[in-house]
């Protein structure tokens, strides 16, 4: 069966990017624009890794990330913030996410990361 990983981006270039190289690497990737989706498509899809991006509209990604990772159910899936702030890696840090992924990124620091938190 394959890891699954739920992307989170409002730049859909970015989503389309994103969800095309990890299929190539052999991953199930769901992805959405809308934050307020995000934790019905973690119950729906159940993945086993998600990649939020911070800036988005609506309730911003290291919020997702908080929402996630205080529930008893989904706090131990592997979340990784997208982020162009990189002034602000303490800040986001501070949501309780396990990695962060600059902007713009390489492909194949993204594929390490991943690698790095679903195995």
């Amino acid at each position: 069966m394959l890891k699954r990983v739920l992307v989170l981006d409002d730049n859909q270039d970015i989503l389309d990017v994103v969800q095309e190289t990890l299929s190539y690497e052999k991953f199930e990737v769901k992805s959405t624009a809308d934050s307020n989706k995000v934790m019905s498509l973690v119950k729906e899809f159940e993945p086993d890794l998600i990649i939020l991006d911070y800036r988005v509209a609506g309730t911003n990604g290291g919020e997702v990330c908080q929402q996630i990772k205080s529930h008893p159910e989904f706090n131990n899936i592997p979340v990784i913030i997208f982020s162009a702030y990189i002034n602000h890696q303490d800040e986001i840090l501070a949501y309780g996410c396990d990695a962060i992924i600059n902007k713009p990124f390489d492909l194949a620091e993204l594929i390490d990361k991943v690698n790095d938190l679903i195995y």
